[in-house]
């Protein structure tokens, strides 16, 4: 016998984590679509060079490839980005400019396993290509709020920074030539600490003033004006820096015009993010009561990655929810969503002899708009109502040998056991209408 297992960094979903999973994801949808954002879908498999050199020397190790059949060498994608900018550049014609879209799909690294993270999982990314506005950096922060308020999340915060503020910075130091190894070792900061960090730099020749004044600059903390003014020092007279700096103000200011609280935007000069392909803002958002989780939504503006595919301009901004880690969290958290089963009613059935009207009652519940499950089984009522309370179903109709004689119903609550009676009188059309009015008080029938 082959021994049933999983490959590590992959994992199976039972139905409670796959139904908590599709709450997630079909909140995330209507919070995009409410934005204006369409849904695409790409390949899980792409050429390889569409790729490689786009993430990371780091991503392009984890990278999945092989030769196909045909012989050509293809990679399992790593994120939904670089897809995504290959895919505007294909299709920028058909498509109009501003676009944006969202996706929702699997994604794979071959990257170590750990709390949250898997070599196989799902990004939830929203984007939008073809403008350089700071009304769609501002957007891309605001939908991520809106998303995370709207999954249940009371405690949470967007971090944001923007790399032209870094590279100002670097500018100043002398060190713009070295901006990528800087970049990926800043990023490193909240994992491995400030003196690994500080070593890593060393390692790469930035002298100790430099390295300092990077740390003094990563360390800035407050009120987003005290850190904006912070900034605004440090990049000093650098063009690129100032722009930077420009552009968080008009962040800050604009979420603050539409309500979003305070404590939930913090301006974070730690936060570089360690894809190559990053120009402008990035962000990362964490549970404020499990930051050691890491980033739960991530993103930032990328101007010319989609240039690697075409000529034409397709500057990008945009986002994407690690849902196997914020479910992850949540779980640890004791603050898991609630998931029923994926029908809300129970019908048992016990009387063979009726089955047609069994089924014709499910029928018409279903066409009234409740879930239904029908038992396949006329089993005895004690093991069907035991099943279906241990599948989280609020609750049971049940109408017997005695009920169809009367024609009377009970309803009953599965969490209380109380019961209701419904008179029906062989009327379907009574028995689904009283059964809809109990619906939204189910809990307390």
């Amino acid at each position: 016998m082959i021994q049933p297992r999983t490959l590590k960094g992959f994992r199976d979903h039972l139905p409670a984590q796959a139904l908590a999973r599709e709450r997630v994801l079909d909140i995330a949808r209507r919070v995009y679509r409410s934005y204006g954002f369409a849904p695409i879908d790409t390949p899980a498999l792409e050429y390889l060079e569409v790729l490689t050199g786009k993430g990371s020397d780091e991503t392009d190790k984890q990278l999945y490839r092989f030769t196909d059949h045909g012989g050509r060498e293809v990679g399992m994608r790593f994120d939904l980005t670089v897809p995504f900018a290959r895919f505007a550049a294909q299709h920028v014609n058909e498509l109009g400019l501003p676009f944006k879209r969202y996706h929702m799909a699997t994604v794979w690294r071959g990257e170590n396993t750990q709390r949250g993270r898997y070599r196989e999982f799902m990004q939830c990314d929203f984007d939008t290509i073809g403008t350089t506005s700071g009304v769609a950096d501002l957007e891309m922060v605001l939908v991520v709020h809106d998303l995370l308020a709207a999954i249940g999340i009371e405690r949470f915060s967007i971090r944001v920074n923007d790399r032209r503020v870094l590279a100002g910075v670097l500018e100043r130091l002398g060190l713009a030539d070295r901006a990528t190894g800087v970049l990926r070792s800043l990023d490193k900061l909240a994992k491995a600490g400030a003196e690994a960090v500080a070593a890593e730099l060393a390692g790469q020749g930035v002298a100790a003033e430099a390295v300092a004044a990077l740390l003094e600059m990563a360390r800035l903390a407050g009120p987003p004006a005290e850190v904006l003014a912070g900034l605004a020092t440090l990049v000093g007279d650098s063009a690129t820096g100032r722009a930077g700096v420009a552009g968080l103000e008009e962040i800050v200011a604009g979420a603050a015009a539409v309500g979003v609280p305070a404590n939930r935007l913090v301006i974070d000069p730690s936060i570089a993010r360690g894809l190559d392909y990053y120009t402008g803002i990035v962000l990362e958002s964490f549970l404020d009561d499990l930051p050691s989780l890491g980033s739960i939504c991530s993103g930032g503006r990328y101007d010319n990655l989609a240039g690697l595919y075409t000529k034409q301009p397709l500057p990008g901004v945009g986002a994407s929810l690690g849902i196997d880690r914020l479910l992850a969290g949540l779980e640890e958290l004791g603050q898991g969503t609630t998931v029923e089963t994926p029908a809300e009613l129970f019908l048992a059935y016990f009387e063979a002899d009726r089955l047609p009207d069994y089924l014709r009652i499910a029928a018409a519940l279903r066409r009234a708009g409740l879930a239904v499950e029908f038992f396949p089984e006329p089993k005895k009522l004690g093991q069907q109502l035991k099943l279906a309370a241990k599948r989280g179903f609020r609750g049971a109709l049940i109408i017997g040998g005695e009920e169809f004689a009367t024609g009377t119903a009970q309803l009953k609550n599965l969490a209380t056991h109380a019961s209701t009676t419904i008179d029906w009188h062989g009327d379907v059309g009574v028995l689904v209408d009283a059964v809809c009015s109990c619906r939204a008080g189910l809990d307390a029938v």
